[in-house]
């Protein structure tokens, strides 16, 4: 059993990103933009109610407050900043949610605050301290080994270690920085050999190291060009193999 997941709800205003509605087929849980680096009241309803009429298991994707960077430059906040600011979103995509009768499953931190909650105490803590705060009872979505799992760990809440298939492993297990051209990997047929592969506990590094890798959901990237067809690869994939999906709420 394996949860697929895509980050959604990442246009803003008039600008539209990412291919929601057709990937939200093939997907079992959302991770909805809450404003921070990509989003807005209005895109935040319509995307919890394309993800609640598909059945999926919804989730906020909180990031630092990083609009014309979408999130991915790295900043120095305090503990009291990164707690606020995440449980600040969290509440905005929750008030939606509620409205629809809906419930938040997960949270997923986005960019640059994710890649460094994997080593960084502080950010992990604040993080980890809002979602608890805030619901402890929603799944915390992040990197294997990383420490805002094991902080999350520590403060009783249920995780999720998350693998991404069309992205490209250092040695250590994170991600190759976006900086590098060949971070993201884009034919289907190598992205749904990856997924398999990590369904069974291992992935490839850049440098061609064999990584043990266990995950509970797997993110396809709903920028990548061709994502709906490397979703759709992905799931005939494991209708061949006879891999079950399941939303992380479920």
């Amino acid at each position: 059993m394996i949860d697929l997941n895509c980050d959604a709800g990442e246009g803003f205003g008039i600008y539209n990103f990412g291919v929601d509605k057709a990937l939200f087929e093939y997907v079992t849980s959302v991770n909805i933009a809450c404003g921070f680096h990509a989003g807005d009241p209005v895109t935040i309803g319509k995307t919890v109610e394309m993800a609640i009429q598909k059945g999926l298991c919804i989730g906020a994707h909180p990031s630092f407050p990083d609009l014309m960077g979408f999130g991915r430059r790295e900043m120095n906040l305090s503990f009291e900043e990164i707690r606020d600011y995440v449980m600040y979103q969290i509440g905005g995509l929750y008030a939606f949610a509620k409205s629809k009768k809906a419930r938040i499953t997960h949270v997923k931190p986005h960019g640059a605050m994710y890649n460094m909650a994997f080593k960084d105490e502080k950010i992990a803590r604040g993080i980890a301290e809002a979602i608890y705060l805030f619901d402890p009872s929603l799944v915390v979505v992040s990197l294997p080994e990383s420490k805002l799992l094991s902080i999350a760990s520590d403060y009783g809440l249920k995780t999720a270690r998350e693998g991404f298939a069309d992205r490209n492993y250092n040695d250590d297990g994170t991600l190759l920085s976006r900086k590098y051209p060949n971070a993201v990997i884009e034919d289907p047929e190598e992205i749904a050999s990856r997924t398999l592969s990590m369904v069974d506990g291992k992935i490839r590094s850049i440098s061609g190291m064999e990584i043990n890798i266990k995950v509970e959901t797997i993110c396809i990237h709903s920028d990548s060009p061709n994502a709906v067809s490397i979703a759709k690869r992905v799931r005939e994939e494991f209708a061949k193999h006879g891999i079950e999906v399941m939303g992380l709420g479920n």
